[in-house]
């Protein structure tokens, strides 16, 4: 199987792919559109900023190509905030993957939410032998709110979209490759699809 991890220099990529090789499988990172194409997954993570994230993107061309990716493609914090129409954060234009806004937490709630909160309303095959309520890890200060393509949720002063999923697309706003024995779960549910 040939796992790709979308490198264009915005991502916390290394632990991903560490996560990826405890669990006996090789990723390959790549900005190459025809690396990409071929892949069997794809994933597609994203730490810091927003509009400097999809600059980088804009820059290798990987915004016309993620969207018509025909693969199972997993984005990760701001890579699934990426996948939305846009987001609030320097009021960035997404991919338009996921018909929905990302907006900023309010000041109810200490921001950014870092640390580890519970999922539930969980509806999607990322979730096989995961149960309600398990922990995940999070470091965001922007939230999806939920939709008809939210696949599980998390309170933080609100409900919000933890994970989102729309035909072969699935985001998570957790980091699956920092949340223990769930997280592995939750990646291993995402190689074997």
């Amino acid at each position: 199987m040939k796992i790709v991890i979308i490198n264009y220099g915005a991502g916390n990529i290394q632990s991903i792919k560490f996560a990826i090789e405890r669990m006996g499988y090789q990723a390959i990172l790549s900005d190459n559109p025809e690396e990409i194409k071929t892949a069997d997954k794809v994933i597609f993570p994203g730490v810091g900023e927003a509009s400097s994230a999809m600059q980088k993107l804009k820059i290798s061309g990987l915004d016309k190509l993620v969207p018509i990716l025909k693969q199972p493609v997993l984005g990760i914090c701001l890579g699934m905030q990426l996948m939305c129409n846009r987001t609030e954060e320097g009021n960035t234009k997404g991919l338009g993957i996921f018909d929905v806004d990302v907006i900023r937490f309010n000041n109810n709630v200490k921001v950014p939410q870092i640390g580890w909160n519970q999922i539930d309303s969980l509806n999607s095959p990322l979730f096989t032998e995961v149960d309600e309520n398990e922990y995940i890890y999070l470091v965001h200060s922007y939230y999806a709110p939920v939709i008809e393509d939210t696949v599980a949720q998390t309170y933080y002063g609100i409900k919000y979209s933890t994970a989102l999923q729309k035909d072969n697309f699935y985001g998570t706003q957790f980091h699956p490759e920092k949340s223990s024995v769930i997280g592995e779960k939750i990646l291993k549910n995402f190689l074997e699809l």
